[in-house]
């Protein structure tokens, strides 16, 4: 049974999530990618506002082709989460409660979700088009010259989603294989 959340997500929140529980998140999420992640890293370095409240915000790693018309956005699947590692730790510090990708994260992603209070939620990988269908609007809010890769604002209902890793630092990848080898040997 999927459990139902809403965005902003607090950090109390997040700290309630466990990894491998399934959610299904609605409310405003935003999009970036590295190209806009290394924008955002240097913005906040500079100590310059970001484009959007990264407090309580929940980012999704998505570069979404053109929406068709009547539709709010076009297919919009996950990518792969590793290229933010080294931008990731300065947003959670900053605020940020919630990641959406795909793959494996790096031990200071993790170390900085532990600190903080943050998760790291898988969205299904080749299912870009189904998951559009979550998105109910979706607006520019920073960096239109990076075309697909740029920040969106997207209001979303039901987007299905799993706890990969938790904000105690359980990892859905470690875990999932240790029950899979355990149960195959029969442990």
């Amino acid at each position: 049974m999927e459990k139902k959340i809403t965005t902003p997500l607090t950090r109390e929140a997040a700290r309630q999530l466990r990894c491998g529980e399934s959610v299904l998140i609605s409310g405003v999420i935003y999009t970036a990618r590295d190209a806009a992640h290394k924008r955002l890293v240097e913005l906040a370095e500079k100590g310059d506002p970001l484009p959007f409240d990264i407090e309580n915000a929940t980012i999704y790693y998505v570069g979404p082709t053109p929406a068709q018309e009547g539709r709010p956005i076009g297919s919009a699947g996950p990518t792969t989460s590793y290229r933010m590692d080294a931008y990731s730790p300065t947003l959670i510090a900053l605020g940020e409660t919630g990641m959406i990708g795909k793959g494996k994260r790096g031990p200071e992603v993790i170390a900085a979700m532990k600190e903080h209070g943050a998760v790291y939620f898988g969205a299904i990988g080749g299912a870009g088009a189904l998951l559009a269908r979550c998105v109910k609007k979706a607006e520019i809010v920073a960096y239109e010259d990076l075309g697909a890769e740029a920040v969106r604002r997207l209001e979303v209902e039901d987007f299905p989603a799993v706890v990969v890793i938790d904000s105690t630092g359980k990892n859905l990848y470690e875990t999932g294989r240790a029950e899979y080898l355990a149960a195959r040997d029969g442990k």
